[in-house]
């Protein structure tokens, strides 16, 4: 069973091609041997692409209030026990402020849906920081929106948005998600992203609850067709006030797994090492860069609203994962072989 992995590796490897069904061989089979051999491959092929650089983006999350009632997330609308907050345009811009001076130049802007963000007030923030700071990329991770909706920010400056598909199975998605939502919607803001000319991220939980091997080969056929600039996974953590509670998290073997698995697949792709990956093991966000990562998001949100951004329960919110901490930064990043630059981290060039 080890040469039959080896050799699917070694095939999406050569090719960054696989078939559903040895994607589920491979994840069914996997073994430690074939997992250090996978993130050789991986690192290879991200150094290939984009050197020994790690990126960082400095990660503003500037509200927590959210219209979705989504079974596994920890700011759903029907949790009572959120603390909930919003940052304000000044809020916004003194974030940024920092995160320029300590080097960042990329600002993700991620909340939840929320309706007190209009689309005017989105668009006038963005036309804000690109004033201030035109050499820096403005990514969103506001979650779903109308086709206008996305044109208008992409008018005002925004250059990247990200949103996780969760899972490519409509089955699957109908278990983690209230009727309201559709995993066909989803993907086809993911489209849309696409064709009015973002650089667009997705992604999947691994390990979310009801979640088979079937389920993560359909996530990898899934990226291969959409081909984003970003791919960004993490493992599925509980959070006590869900409905999710009792539900086992996803593990940090399978996590890197996939990872290493996204970085053959999509050669080119910028991939984060998540905080997710940081909160289920102190090393967390090391062996990702290991195993084929090349982004890091480190917060530059008020350290006063940093533990009420709780997606998931014992969320890292202080101390070394802070922006602020950018020597701790460079130091892990240095561990791992890579080196932090001060650079934008567009993906590279394409062919769509």
């Amino acid at each position: 069973m080890q040469r039959n992995n080896r050799t699917l590796i070694d095939k999406l490897f050569e090719t960054g091609e696989l078939e559903k069904d040895e994607y589920v061989t491979l994840i069914s089979n996997r073994n430690e041997d074939d997992a250090q051999y996978l993130f050789s491959l991986s690192r290879k092929l991200r150094e290939q692409y984009y050197g020994k650089s790690v990126y960082v983006r400095g990660l503003i999350e500037f509200t927590n209030y959210c219209k979705n009632d989504c079974y596994y997330c920890g700011i759903r609308r029907s949790n009572k026990n959120a603390v909930r907050y919003r940052l304000d345009e000044d809020d916004i811009l003194a974030c940024c402020k920092e995160g320029y001076s300590l080097g960042f130049r990329t600002f993700v802007l991620q909340g939840g849906e929320d309706p007190y963000f209009t689309d005017e007030k989105m668009c006038r923030i963005i036309l804000k920081i690109k004033s201030l700071y035109p050499d820096c990329a403005v990514t969103l991770s506001i979650g779903e929106k109308s086709r206008e909706s996305y044109q208008a920010y992409f008018d005002a400056g925004a250059d990247r948005y990200l949103l996780r598909h969760e899972t490519a199975d409509c089955e699957h998605y109908s278990k983690l998600h209230p009727s309201e939502l559709s995993s066909d919607n989803r993907k086809r803001c993911l489209y849309d992203l696409k064709e009015i000319g973002y650089q667009v991220g997705t992604g999947f939980m691994v390990g979310s609850p009801y979640q088979t091997e079937e389920n993560l080969a359909q996530d990898m056929m899934f990226i291969k067709e959409l081909r984003p600039s970003m791919v960004g996974i993490g493992p599925f953590i509980t959070h006590k006030d869900t409905p999710f509670y009792d539900k086992p998290s996803g593990t940090l073997e399978l996590t890197l797994f996939m990872l290493g698995l996204i970085r053959l697949t999509l050669p080119y792709a910028l991939i984060p090492s998540t905080t997710a990956l940081g909160t289920i093991a102190p090393n967390g966000r090391e062996l990702g860069l290991k195993a084929g990562a090349n982004v890091i998001m480190p917060n530059l949100s008020p350290v006063e609203v940093r533990k009420k951004y709780m997606l998931y329960d014992n969320k890292i919110c202080t101390g070394e994962e802070s922006a602020q901490c950018v020597q701790c930064l460079k130091n892990r990043v240095s561990s791992t072989g890579y080196e932090i630059v001060t650079d934008r981290g567009d993906v590279v060039k394409i062919n769509n």
